[in-house]
């Protein structure tokens, strides 16, 4: 099982707008498996050797080094914290603070070390990715389904679950009429399923709460319309798995579910993609890093597309927004596009990680504006 915590936006957005000299930021790939942690344990001691490096040759006063040595020495000396892990774990470490947040996610290890934080590979956690609970609700049998893009699908235990809509309501159907010449069937079993449906939604509640993940409903008409009708989970899919799932193996809908998850990304993608392209056309879209700094700066960037495997190292004036570009990534610089990403969060912009070549342009990111500029 996936050990996961992930930030909420108001939580990305307290990260991204901490100034502490040092901040260091470390990502690490990690296995949930607690028997092969130790590989883990080991690489976290060499990325916290690079940090300290970076920030030796900055001149930093030791004093502020010594915390971030010892919280990092901490971490890795603790035996119960590395047993419940995911697929990628975030540091954020000052002389004074320690955060962590374990991913689902497998994102590529690496450091940074600046006076503030750097957060565009956690937003891959929090946007689309692989990951997703599939909720297969039937008549005789309900069950909340974990699948990972690493990691075999399993149950997952839900307190105060029904076994199934007998559990739920105490009946499984209901044909009796209430009087002559009314045809109250169709209209009563669809109350009862919707019934259900609100039981098994309750349950859920406090063990999704907190995730953004998708949540793909595997059932049989009505039942599948009607639990998303009631869904009180801001992210169940549109999509869903048709026919019963009773009785089908939860590889089986993980399998399914994964066709699910690439059809929402694929429909995600195309639909910024013609967006941008409008907006464009009215002067308001933008694939150049220095305007779009300007853009964040004041506020007029609406959808942000970033490229979450590429950084851009320099500076960006807190007053313009005019960058600076540097040759290297260092303890002086921070990453310009995770600058830009953290001011257009705080004007309420929408931010969406993407590889690549579903950037439009391709380049490190592509900006929709609120307004020409």
């Amino acid at each position: 099982m996936l050990h996961v915590d992930l930030p909420t936006r108001s939580e990305i957005l307290a990260i991204a707008s901490a100034r502490t000299q040092p901040s260091v930021t470390i990502y690490l790939a990690t296995t949930p498996l607690t028997e092969a942690a130790q590989a883990d344990r080991t690489e976290l001691k060499n990325l916290g050797r690079e940090a300290v490096a970076q920030l030796e040759v900055a001149g930093t006063d030791k004093r502020s080094i010594w915390p971030i040595e010892a919280a990092l020495d901490e971490i890795g000396s603790d035996d119960g914290f590395w047993a419940h892990q995911a697929n990628s774990l975030a540091i954020f470490i000052t002389p004074d603070s320690l955060r962590t947040f374990r991913l689902p996610s497998r994102l590529t290890s690496s450091v940074h070390v600046s006076d503030r934080f750097h957060i565009k590979p956690l937003l891959r956690a929090v946007t689309f990715g692989q990951d997703a609970y599939v909720l297969a609700i039937g008549r005789g049998a309900v069950r909340l389904i974990e699948v990972s893009g690493d990691m075999p699908a399993h149950a997952v235990p839900v307190p105060g679950l029904p076994r199934d809509m007998s559990d739920a309501i105490g009946r499984r159907s209901h044909t009796p009429r209430d009087r002559p010449g009314y045809s109250g069937e169709a209209t009563s079993e669809n109350a009862l399923l919707t019934r259900y449906a609100r039981v098994v939604d309750e349950a859920l509640r406090p063990v999704l709460s907190g995730h953004e993940r998708p949540l793909i409903i595997a059932a049989a008409e009505p039942m599948l319309s009607i639990y998303r009708s009631v869904s009180s989970y801001a992210h169940t899919a549109a999509i869903g798995l048709g026919g019963s799932a009773d009785h089908t193996a939860d590889h089986v809908l993980a399998s399914e579910a994964r066709a699910v998850l690439d059809q929402l990304h694929a429909a995600q993608v195309a639909e910024l993609a013609a967006l941008f392209t409008l907006r464009e056309g009215q002067g308001r879209a933008t694939t150049d890093i220095a305007q779009a700094a300007r853009a964040a700066t004041f506020g007029a960037i609406d959808t942000l597309i970033v490229d979450i495997d590429v950084t851009v190292p320099g500076t960006v004036d807190d007053e313009t927004g005019a960058v600076t570009f540097a040759e290297t990534d260092d303890a002086v610089t921070y990453g310009v596009v995770d600058e830009i990403v953290s001011r257009a969060m705080k004007s309420g912009a929408r931010i969406v990680s993407a590889r690549k070549d579903d950037v439009p342009g391709n380049g490190a990111l592509a900006a929709i504006l609120r307004y020409p500029m």
